[in-house]
């Protein structure tokens, strides 16, 4: 390396940024009419378009030859008309695109710069620039200046540029004071900032390691990791461990500050419940308020709806059922079986029941049963369901209007719900389906908006994957000796024992490998190597689903990978598959973020709950595709399978994912078409019974399975280890023990 060095240029591309360190890989412009130059080293926060005064040394590449290292860097304003041209045109200053740039230059040359700081309101001299717009590059501008005087502080203490817009948006001119004063407020308050990036700034602003500041962090910090497992407490002394481990401070001080937090009533919950087994040994469960105010709230409420006396649906109680089922008979044309017929006198005679059972066992007769029946007497019926996909097929199904458990109670900013105890929804009937996917914040939100005397059926397949969210709501309502009446659907029908998926999904389910030969709906290429693996899931996909069976690769074909990572994982497989199907032209605007990029016309996922967007929210999980992008402002739009149109903000994109391939979790609740099932043994962790039944349980006419048959072997044999701490069916039935999973084990989620 040579001495250190002084290098001005203007940033033409960013080639390469990862988000976490910043490292960048960048091409300037030294405006000597040479070819571009590459740069390398911490970026962060430079767009392209600006004037950098770059610190560092020159160096080569055996590659790519001559190149510059950063050491650090600062912004100056570009001097040229071309350069203030391009500067303007990048899109940093939202409103401001390539044609108008050229307008603003055109009208005040070398004084463009000076005029939009000292006098943006003769912006409106320019030709097509209206007082609205003017007063947006006005705002933008200076938006644009404080967040680069908080990304210069923040790159001393080495955070990214989106998590530092995402300071800047959470606190404004606050942000320097929070971040030197407050770090660990950006764990609970900024998305994206887990405690570990906390942790970082708060020891480069000169935060003590043992700070029990910093140990309360940990310690709530431990407790939310857990509930991204699936955890509704954790046992006190796995807590304690599990702190100790991360924050690396001794024992003693975690149980002290661990106490201190109990005391404060600083957000989280100590209470003893019964241990593992149901003995008399109990555990020391300590939970996060939100989490401890909703498995309480949750468990009162159902036994509230159980016990009232009031009922919305009276004409139950004496109906003559035979005369009801032939007359139901007669409108939907087929008979129930015995159980379906129990199934649906408990859901018409009792206030809470559940109707469980696989596949092709008639779960969605015997709902359409039921809505018939309590609509043939005039009753209110609600339909809803966790996800948009899930809501429209009951609506197809039934006949009637359904809508996302979300925007049934209108989920405001926040999370608070519309429809609460105080507020019930006017509904003497309220049905959910895939109930297997509430999670335990979400189930209670919606078991408060029930009215006394209403009905609540759920609907579900206990056998899935548990919610994404905390808890496991619906295995909690089964436990033996519960309270909750229940029906399970047991028998397939006919015409669905003709169903290789239907047919498959039972014999993993019951721990038998799948038929893979002789089917016309289910099949396994084998292929050994995982990377071989994922390149063939692309191609079948892509290509061969599509000519074979006339299906669309975008809309009708799903691949679902048990994990994120890997060759054969839902990343490295969204990248080949975007590259398949949506790849890029000379004509199709795109944004690069870090190392994605999105198109129109792509398939994208929201990846976090977020109360802000849409009408009533946009929710992880959700589904949609980019129906338009523009750089003048700095925006693309998202149509999701609600059909909403949603905006996102080139700043949040870090909120979207691609949605080619995605995790067996994330499917849950969605049916498509087709699916396409990696199954491999760089998987192997992941590999469990429950999460391939899930998937292949996502098809509605073909499965096709990619990968090892030892990988599938191990998938169908293993009974997924670890249950998940939750205490709703102690608190239901009063006598029976929370479960808990053996110590270390993660949830199943």
């Amino acid at each position: 390396m040579s001495n250190p060095a002084v290098l001005e240029a203007v940033l033409e591309r960013i080639t390469y940024a990862n988000e976490e360190n910043g490292y960048t890989v960048a091409r300037v412009d030294t405006g000597r009419g040479a070819d571009l130059l590459t740069v390398v080293g911490s970026l962060l926060g430079a767009q392209p378009g600006e004037s950098l005064r770059m610190e560092g040394r020159w160096g080569s590449h055996p590659q790519y030859g001559k190149q510059f290292t950063v050491e650090n860097y600062t912004t100056i304003l570009p001097a040229t008309i071309q350069g203030i041209r391009r500067y303007l045109g990048s899109g940093l200053i939202k409103g401001i695109g390539p044609v108008f740039a050229d307008r603003i230059v055109e009208h005040f040359g070398l004084d463009t710069l000076d005029i939009i700081e000292q006098q943006p309101k003769r912006l409106v001299e320019v030709p097509g620039l209206g007082p609205k717009r003017t007063k947006r590059i006005a705002a933008a501008w200076e938006e644009q200046k404080a967040i680069k005087e908080v990304m210069v502080f923040l790159q001393g203490v080495g955070v990214s540029t989106s998590i530092a817009v995402r300071i800047y948006k959470k606190y404004a001119d606050a942000s320097i004071s929070v971040v030197k004063n407050e770090p660990y407020r950006l764990a609970a308050d900024v998305w994206g900032i887990g405690f570990l990036t906390a942790d970082r700034i708060a020891q480069a602003v000169g935060i003590p390691h043992d700070s029990p500041e910093r140990v309360k962090a940990g310690l709530q910090y431990a407790l939310s990791q857990s509930t991204d497992q699936g955890h509704c407490f954790l046992p006190e002394d796995r807590l304690i461990a599990d702190a100790v481990k991360l924050l690396q401070v001794d024992t003693g001080l975690v149980i002290e500050c661990l106490a201190e937090l109990a005391a404060e009533d600083e957000g989280v919950v100590r209470e003893r419940v019964p241990g593992p087994d149901g003995g008399e040994e109990e555990v020391t469960a300590v939970y996060l308020v939100p989490f401890h105010r909703a498995e309480l709230s949750l468990s009162a409420q159902l036994l509230r709806l159980l016990r009232t006396g009031e009922d919305r649906m009276p004409a139950f109680q004496d109906v003559v059922w035979d005369r009801a089922l032939t007359w139901l008979a007669g409108r939907t044309g087929a008979e129930l079986a015995p159980e379906q017929q129990q199934a649906v006198r408990l859901a018409l005679t009792e206030k809470v029941a559940v109707l469980t059972g696989g596949p092709g066992c008639g779960k969605s007769f015997t709902v359409r049963s039921i809505v018939e029946l309590a609509r043939a007497k005039k009753a209110k019926v609600v339909l809803a369901a966790p996800t948009g996909r899930a809501a429209k097929r009951l609506a197809e199904l039934t006949g009637a209007e359904a809508s996302t458990v979300h925007r049934l109670l209108e989920l405001k900013p926040g999370g608070d719900a519309a429809y609460d105890r105080d507020r019930p929804l006017d509904a003497d009937l309220v049905v959910v389906d895939e109930a297997s996917m509430l999670d335990l914040l979400l189930a209670n939100k919606l078991v408060k908006a029930v009215a006394p005397g209403a009905h609540l059926l759920l609907v579900g397949d206990v056998d899935q994957l548990p919610s994404v969210g905390a808890g496991e709501v619906l295995r909690d309502l089964l436990a033996e000796s519960g309270p909750v009446p229940r029906v399970r659907l047991t028998r397939i029908f006919r015409q669905a024992q003709q169903s290789g998926v239907v047919t498959n999904a039972h014999r993993i389910n019951s721990g038998v490998p799948p038929i893979t030969r002789g089917l016309v709906d289910f099949f396994h290429f084998v292929e050994e190597e995982t990377e071989d693996a994922g390149r063939l899931t692309v191609e079948v996909a892509a290509q061969r689903i599509p000519a074979k069976f006339g299906l669309d690769p975008r809309r009708d074909v799903q691949v679902l990978a048990p994990m994120h990572r890997g060759p054969a994982g839902a990343g490295a497989l969204n990248a080949l598959l975007q590259q398949a199907i949506t790849p890029a032209r000379p004509d199709l605007p795109e944004k690069r973020l870090g190392g994605r990029v999105f198109r129109v016309g792509d398939k994208v996922t929201q990846i976090r709950n977020n109360y802000e967007k849409g009408e009533n929210g946009v929710f992880n999980g959700t589904v949609g595709v980019v129906t338009s992008l523009s750089m003048d402002d700095q925006r693309l739009t998202v149509l999701t399978d609600e059909d909403e149109e949603v905006p996102y903000d080139f700043d949040e994109l870090d909120e979207l994912a691609h949605a080619y391939a995605v995790t067996i979790h994330r499917s849950q609740g969605s049916e498509y078409p087709a699916v396409v099932i990696p199954v491999t043994t760089g998987a192997w962790m992941m590999l469990q019974r429950n999460l391939l039944y899930t998937a292949v349980t996502r098809a509605k006419k073909l499965v096709v399975l990619v990968g090892s048959r030892k990988a599938i072997g191990q998938a169908v044999r293993t009974v997924s280890a670890g249950r998940r701490f939750t205490a709703l069916d102690h608190r239901l039935t009063g006598l029976s023990a929370p479960r808990l999973p053996t110590t270390g084990a993660k949830g199943a989620g």
